[in-house]
C-alpha cells in the first residue's frame, strides 16, 4: 500500500461520521468517489476546508480563511468540515487531505494557501464533478478548480505609503515568510508606497526561509532575531507578511520600543494585549471575503470559476484602522488608494531588479 493511500485509508475511518457522501446539493456520488451533478440547495451544502501550515489559531492567514467559512456556516447554514497541514508534510499529504473531502461528499473543497497546487493538480482530476477553491494559486487546465487570488500588492502599496508617513528614521523593513513570487509581490508593493512618500527612504527586505522548506511562515524564533537585527539596523517600522512568524516580530517590536505591521488578518484585534500598542496597521488581505464569496456562489446557483481577483476596486485588500494610529494618515491613504484604483497609480507586482 502506498503511503498517500494508506493515509486515506486510515483517516477515513475519521470522516466516516460526517454523515452520508451526499454532494453539495443532494446529488448522488458516483463509482468513482466523486460527487454527481448537484444543485444548489444550501440545506445540503456540505463544505469542505484543507488549512495550510499553522492551520484555524495562526492569527493571520489561516485564521482570516476560517472566518470566511464561519460566517458561511453562521449566515448560509451549511455543514463544514476542516483539516489541517503540519510542519515538513509532503504532496502526498495534502493530496491524501483533499482526497478525504471530496471522497466524503464535500463540495466546494477549498485549498488554503499556493502550497496545495500539485496536490489539487492531482486531485481535482479524480474528482471532476467536484468543485475546488485554492486560494493564492491556479490550477492550469482543472475546469472545476477555481483561483482565488489577490493584488497583496496593492494593499501593500497602503501600509508601504503609511510606514513611510510614519517613520521617523528613514529606515522601514519588510520580512516575508518564504522567498517566493507571491510574497515578492508584498515586497514590491510595500518598497513601492513606500518610496511613492519618501524616494530616498530605506527598505531592508528579508525572507525567513526558501521553498521547498517554507518553514519561515510558522517560526516566531526566527520572526523575533530577523525583527532585531533589522530595528538594530536602523528600521523603527517592519511589515511582517510571514504567517504564524509575525508573533516573533511583533514580540520584537515591543523589546525594541519600536512599531510592526500586521498582515492578511486585522491582526491588532488577534494579537495579545501587550502585543496591541506596536501594530501600527495590518495589510488586510481578505481571505475571508474569497472564502465565504466562493461558497456563497454555490447556495446562489451560480458558482464561481476560472480564476478571481480580490483587488483594492474589490475590496479584496486594505488596510486596518484599529488602534487609532493611522487615523492620521488616513486622508492620505485613501488618496492613494484611489489613485490606484483610477489606474493612475500603477502597483509593480515584482521588486525592482
Amino acid at each position: 500500500m502506498t503511503k498517500l493511500a494508506a493515509v486515506v485509508a486510515t483517516a477515513a475511518l475519521a470522516l466516516a461520521a460526517c454523515g452520508s457522501t451526499s454532494s453539495a446539493g443532494g446529488g448522488t456520488t458516483t463509482e468513482s468517489g466523486s460527487p454527481a451533478a448537484t444543485t444548489s440547495s444550501a440545506a445540503a451544502l456540505k463544505v469542505g476546508l484543507a488549512y495550510d501550515i499553522g492551520g484555524r489559531g495562526d492569527k493571520s492567514f489561516n485564521d482570516a480563511a476560517a472566518a470566511g467559512l464561519d460566517k458561511a456556516k453562521a449566515e448560509l447554514g451549511v455543514e463544514i468540515k476542516e483539516l489541517s497541514a503540519t510542519q515538513g508534510e509532503t504532496d502526498a499529504d495534502k493530496e491524501a487531505r483533499l482526497t478525504l473531502l471530496a471522497q466524503a461528499g464535500y463540495n466546494p473543497v477549498i485549498a488554503v494557501g499556493f502550497l496545495y497546487g500539485t496536490a489539487l493538480k492531482n486531485v481535482s482530476a479524480k474528482f471532476p464533478n467536484t468543485q475546488f477553491g485554492i486560494i493564492d494559486s491556479t490550477v492550469d487546465g482543472a475546469t472545476n478548480v477555481t483561483g482565488l487570488v489577490f493584488a497583496e500588492n496593492e494593499g501593500s502599496f497602503l501600509v508601504g505609503a503609511a510606514a513611510a508617513l510614519k517613520s521617523k528614521s528613514g529606515n522601514v523593513g519588510y520580512i516575508g515568510g518564504c522567498l517566493i513570487p507571491l510574497l515578492q509581490k508584498f515586497e514590491a508593493g510595500f518598497t513601492a508606497g513606500a518610496k511613492a512618500v519618501k524616494p530616498d527612504i530605506k527598505v531592508q527586505v528579508k525572507y525567513l526561509s526558501n521553498p521547498p522548506d517554507c518553514k519561515g511562515f510558522n517560526d516566531p524564533a526566527a520572526g523575533t532575531e530577523t525583527a532585531n537585527g533589522m530595528y538594530d539596523a536602523g528600521a523603527d517600522i517592519i511589515f511582517a507578511a510571514a504567517g504564524g512568524s509575525g508573533t516573533g516580530v511583533f514580540q520584537s517590536a515591543k523589546a525594541k520600543k519600536a512599531l510592526a505591521i500586521g498582515v492578511d488578518s486585522d491582526q491588532y484585534q488577534t494579537a495579545a494585549a501587550d502585543l496591541q500598542p506596536v501594530i501600527m496597521t495590518s495589510m488586510l488581505k481578505r481571505v475571508d471575503v474569497a472564502v465565504f464569496d466562493f461558497i456563497k456562489s454555490f447556495k446562489d446557483g451560480a458558482p464561481l470559476t476560472g480564476v478571481q481577483v480580490f483587488d483594492l476596486k474589490k475590496d479584496g485588500v486594505g488596510y486596518s484602522t484599529s488602534g487609532g494610529q493611522v487615523d492620521d494618515i488616513a486622508t492620505k491613504l485613501d488618496e492613494y488608494k484611489a489613485k490606484i484604483v483610477s489606474g493612475e497609480i500603477k502597483v509593480p507586482a515584482e521588486p525592482a531588479k
